[in-house]
């Protein structure tokens, strides 16, 4: 479709109030310091954006607020997680009015689909918009795995132009590599092994400690791509601790908590989710203390 996505692309957190309700001028703030930190695009209602906790309304309030904040500087995507077919091409037919340029399409939820309805879904799904889809596959938390074969079969659908890859096999980017060349656009979904990623071919990343370190994820991602691999290595190696928070059942509560360290934010979750307690929060904070005590210089051009 003409559309080139790569760089880094952020997978922003829903921001409440402590009443509860969404924080619209908080994302719109959180936003405006991503896209000055020179991240290449904007996800929105994605798993850390917590979308299963939004209703439709506030789904549409969070795209309409990110187009605006978006518009004319990076893309916008926003996160199709929905139960059913229908409620899939509902979401992108308003997402499309709410100013989404793009969707980010996981398999339905809940539902554990087979292969065929796998990709029925997708398909169906994606005939609902006129706008480029980057198909999401995380099979570790969603139990669907869209196996690169799937993606070799859905490849003559000219919508379908990017994949976040997120079965944390770091094989799976040349497997998909190897049956389609670069028929997608290929971002690495799982920030532990964003560099393994970028090196065997993947083209961009999307992050999740973007959310509270933006600089340093943009610089790595700028290092690895100009093979700058020593410093990349160093910086990498660096931001490891942090980088594991994404891999956790309470990755959203990680991040927003590093989030309220590092840039200003605040930890406030919807439940079921609560903040970080006790001894789990102690550590989380070790870990974001000893990371800017140590916050690196960053490397020039």
């Amino acid at each position: 479709m003409g559309t080139h996505w790569a760089g880094v692309f952020t997978a922003l957190t829903t921001k409440f109030d402590d009443g509860g309700n969404l924080d619209l001028a908080a994302m719109e703030a959180h936003i405006g310091r991503q896209i000055a930190s020179g991240v290449h695009g904007i996800i929105v209602l994605g798993s850390l954006g917590e979308n299963g906790a939004l209703n439709p309304t506030e789904k549409q309030e969070v795209v309409r607020m990110a187009a605006s904040a978006c518009r004319g500087k990076v893309p916008l995507l926003a996160c199709v997680a929905e139960t059913t077919t229908d409620a899939g091409c509902g979401f992108v037919k308003k997402g499309m009015a709410s100013g989404a340029e793009g969707f980010m399409l996981l398999p339905p939820m809940q539902y554990v689909s087979d292969e065929r309805e796998t990709e029925t879904y997708l398909r169906t799904v994606a005939a609902a918009s006129d706008r480029p889809v980057m198909l999401y596959n995380n099979p570790v938390s969603y139990r669907v795995d869209i196996t690169p074969e799937m993606f070799a079969r859905l490849a003559d659908e000219p919508k379908f132009v990017a994949i976040k890859e997120s079965s944390g096999d770091g094989r799976r980017i040349s497997d998909i590599m190897n049956l389609v060349g670069d028929r997608y656009a290929l971002f690495t979904g799982v920030d532990d092994i964003a560099m393994e990623s970028l090196l065997l071919g993947a083209g961009g990343w999307v992050a999740g400690l973007v959310c509270a370190f933006p600089r340093e994820t943009v610089a790595l991602y700028g290092l690895v791509k100009a093979r700058r691999i020593e410093e990349a290595l160093s910086l990498y190696r660096w931001f490891m601790p942090l980088l594991h928070l994404d891999v956790s059942v309470k990755f959203v509560q990680n991040i927003k908590l590093a989030e309220a360290k590092a840039d200003g934010g605040n930890e406030r979750v919807r439940p079921p989710r609560l903040p970080l307690a006790g001894e789990e929060r102690a550590r989380v904070e070790q870990v974001i203390a000893g990371a800017l005590a140590t916050r690196p210089a960053l490397p020039g051009a």
